[in-house]
C-alpha cells in the first residue's frame, strides 16, 4: 500500500470468477457512458484507507468504488440500492433457491 514493503507479487495466472468478469465489463461500460473517469474510481479507492486494502480482494475493493462512483454520479440513490439488494437477497443464496422463489 502506497510504496509500503508487501514481499513478493505472485505471477502466477488464475481464473477470473464470473463477478469479477462482471465488475471489470461495468467499469468500462460506465465510463464510457461518462459516469465516472479513472480519477474517481482511484479517489474513492485512495479513501478507502488500509483496512480495506488488507481485509477486501481487488474486486471487492474496485466494485465499492465503482458503486460510490455511480451514487455520485446520480445512477441511483442508496435507498435504490437497498431496495434492490433486499429483492436480491429474498430469492435465497444458489440458483436453485432462486428459481424456487419465482415459481
Amino acid at each position: 500500500m502506497g510504496g509500503d514493503a508487501a514481499g513478493p507479487v505472485p505471477t502466477d495466472q488464475h481464473d477470473f470468477a464470473l463477478w469479477e468478469k462482471r465488475v471489470d465489463a461495468l467499469m468500462v461500460l460506465c465510463s464510457g457512458k461518462g459516469l465516472f473517469t479513472v480519477d474517481g474510481l482511484r479517489r474513492v479507492l485512495e479513501d478507502m484507507g488500509e483496512n480495506s486494502f488488507e481485509t477486501m480482494t481487488y474486486y471487492e475493493r474496485w466494485i465499492a468504488s465503482v458503486n460510490q462512483n455511480l451514487i455520485e454520479a446520480g445512477a441511483y440513490t442508496t435507498a435504490e440500492l437497498a431496495a434492490k439488494m433486499s429483492q436480491i437477497k429474498a430469492r435465497g443464496d444458489t440458483y436453485g433457491e432462486a428459481s424456487d422463489a419465482a415459481r
